[in-house]
């Protein structure tokens, strides 16, 4: 005897509804300075990927001041795109996959392991999404690092930006995005291609990276923006900008010139938030 869902009462996409019928689409193509999207091609989804990521900042601030909203797309529309705000991963991707979806593409969401040579955990969300070039993978929230999607290809490599990125298959289902630096490429995250993932998922996920005690969320300051040959880092007082050239910059940012600093890399704090992240 067989055994089906409708057997055991079962509806394996019960708590799969992301809320993203309720998405302003118009007001966030007005944040990120971007036309509505008319066919959802791969060329599309390049030029959107990159407008979000020129646009919206990754940081950590409401991590910090504690006032965080949560990653439900309703409080994450909110805050990325009325209050013009940033945020990590859960929240650019719980958006950006919100867009895409209302744009026509077929979106799946997944959590990645970060720097997986290692212990890490599950705690990267990003997306896979359907184009007439085939599957890509859009990472809008990895640390303000990717341009560009990257199609799932084994062993293709895309410019982000001024820095290569490279898809490797591991045969198993699962694929690792690697990075070139000094000393070659090295693994940035690795996931799986099957698998669905629930808001609650992402829900654990980012309390996790929220308020446990190993999370480098809850340590410091944390803020990044991404530009053509710019990669620009805030990590606590720590300023470092690199370009693609190879240089790099790094200074300390006094306490009277953060929230102008801030401002510049589009946050822009009241008196209290400030003074919680000082």
């Amino acid at each position: 005897m067989t055994t089906t869902a409708t057997d055991l009462d079962y509806d394996p996409d019960a708590a799969t509804d992301w809320g993203v019928d309720g998405l302003d689409l118009a007001a966030y193509h007005t944040r990120v300075d971007h036309p509505e999207v008319a066919e959802p091609t791969a060329a599309a989804l390049r030029s959107l990927h990159a407008a979000h990521v020129a646009a919206i900042p990754f940081e950590n601030v409401d991590v910090l001041t504690g006032g965080h909203p949560g990653v439900r797309l309703a409080a994450v529309a909110e805050k990325l795109v009325g209050r013009r705000r940033g945020g990590y991963c859960f929240e650019h991707a719980t958006l950006f996959a919100a867009v895409l979806e209302r744009s026509g593409y077929v979106v799946r969401r997944r959590l990645a392991r970060v720097h997986p040579q290692g212990s890490g955990a599950r705690t990267h969300m990003m997306l896979l999404v359907d184009t007439d070039e085939g599957p890509q993978l859009a990472d809008v929230g990895f640390g303000a690092s990717m341009w560009s999607p990257v199609p799932l290809v084994d062993g293709v490599e895309v410019d982000q930006a001024g820095w290569m990125t490279r898809m490797v298959a591991l045969g198993d289902g699962r694929w690792v995005l690697t990075r070139r630096g000094q000393d070659g490429w090295s693994a940035e995250h690795e996931f799986e291609e099957a698998g669905a993932l629930r808001q609650i998922d992402v829900e654990v996920a980012h309390h996790y990276t929220a308020s446990g005690a190993e999370s480098p969320f809850v340590r410091r300051l944390i803020v990044k923006r991404l530009e053509p040959g710019m990669a620009t880092t805030l990590l606590g007082r720590e300023l470092t900008v690199r370009h693609s050239s190879g240089e790099v910059e790094t200074r300390e940012v006094a306490a009277g010139e953060l929230g102008e600093l801030l401002v510049e890399l589009g946050i822009e704090l009241d008196a209290e938030e400030l003074a919680a992240v000082l």
